[in-house]
């Protein structure tokens, strides 16, 4: 199995893993900061309890020295310049001593103080302090608005990287996508180009041939060879430009395709219809859609092995059509349901891995149009569903 993408994986896995660790680094560096501002704040606070405790203790005499008034007056500065830590006094029996920092409602005060000591004994261990012999007060703290706002921080940070990255990812695949589309377009383009000198040269020998005595049956054959080579030159040149959508009978659209199939691949797969009388009509081109049709059937004839049978269901689900076509063949894991659609994939030792990468291409162009595996079991078969939005004729 192979496909021309699947050196490119690495490049995307490389792109997410390094996108992953940078944002690990953000959140590691940014909880580090926060940790280190905690740890000073908490320094501030022990400052701060201590200037409360020495102002606290009943001194007299020496304060009157010019000294004693200027550390009374550091001590004050100290303690009006928290400003910014919510910070609760209390002593054994939590009855509240002071506050600071703190918006307390009018009327009942005393209750909502009571609940920020609970909720600040839950936030940081206390800053305990020794009054007097026997008798100590308990400073609790919560953390300042600038270190709440850090700690959102990391999340906002890692957020908008993964965002960042998402934006950068979206872009990266659909600048590549824009590129393989060009790619296969110019490639189906030239194709068609190159195939219709062959094509004219061929249709000029079959009428030289008219004229001679060649046996008609021949004739005939090689004329219905040559009109399918220009189908093919036809279908490669609508590649890539806006499709011709007439309402198609989609009854009359699949026997025809299978009709012609028959004849073309092994005797021993058997080809079922099971669509409804009535006619259904959508939207599409009838040589693209015999193309698809064609693609799908290939496939599932090479699944099987050139032996098993392939089911077309046709049903009508409200505004839908679904068009179910179900083989024998050995099926594939669920892993691989989307990657087969990828330009380039293919398991064949012999192939582009263009035709289902075209026929999604082909569906998707047309209204409501979309295909995808419905269902598959290894060693069992596969299922397509091709859905597309149904015409009133």
């Amino acid at each position: 199995m192979r496909s021309i993408y699947d050196s490119r994986q690495y490049l995307k896995y490389i792109f997410i893993i390094g996108a992953v660790l940078i944002s690990i680094v953000s959140v590691v560096i940014s909880d580090s900061l926060i940790k280190k501002l905690a740890e000073e704040e908490r320094q501030r606070i022990e400052i701060w309890s201590e200037t409360t405790r020495v102002l606290t203790l009943d001194d007299t005499g020496d304060n009157a020295s010019h000294a004693a008034e200027q550390t009374l007056l550091l001590f004050l500065k100290i303690i009006e310049g928290n400003t910014t830590i919510p910070v609760i006094e209390s002593d054994d029996q939590d009855r509240i001593w002071d506050h600071r920092n703190i918006q307390v409602p009018e009327h009942g005060g005393d209750v909502y103080l009571a609940k920020k000591l609970k909720e600040f004994k839950t936030k940081n261990p206390p800053i305990i302090m020794e009054i007097d012999e026997g008798v100590h007060r308990y400073v609790y703290y919560d953390d300042s608005t600038i270190l709440k706002r850090l700690l959102i921080f990391p999340y906002a940070q890692l957020l908008v990287m993964f965002i960042f990255i998402m934006i950068a990812f979206v872009a990266l695949m659909s600048t590549k996508r824009a590129e393989q589309n060009k790619v296969w377009v110019g490639l189906s383009k030239e194709t068609a180009h190159q195939l219709g000198t062959p094509i004219s040269s061929l249709i000029a020998w079959v009428e030289y041939l008219k004229t001679k005595d060649v046996d008609t049956a021949y004739l005939t054959e090689m004329e219905k060879d040559v009109m399918r080579l220009e189908t093919i030159a036809n279908r490669f040149s609508k590649i890539g430009s806006n499709p011709d959508l007439k309402p198609l009978n989609l009854n009359d659209a699949i026997h025809a395709s299978c009709e012609y199939l028959q004849s073309r691949i092994s005797s021993k797969v058997k080809m079922t219809i099971d669509a409804p009388e009535d006619s259904i009509f959508v939207l599409m081109s009838e040589a693209l859609f015999s193309w698809v049709i064609e693609n799908i059937t290939k496939n599932a004839v090479d699944a099987m092995e050139g032996q098993g049978s392939i089911t077309y269901q046709i049903r009508e689900k409200g505004q839908k059509v679904l068009i179910d076509i179900s083989d024998t063949g050995k099926g594939m894991p669920k892993s691989k349901f989307r990657t087969i659609f990828n330009p380039g994939y293919t398991t064949k030792t012999r192939g582009w891995g263009l035709g289902l990468s075209l026929v999604k291409r082909i569906v998707e162009s047309c209204p409501g149009g979309k295909i995808y595996v419905k269902e598959s079991l290894l060693g069992k078969g596969t299922t397509f569903r091709i859905e597309l939005r149904k015409q009133k004729n």
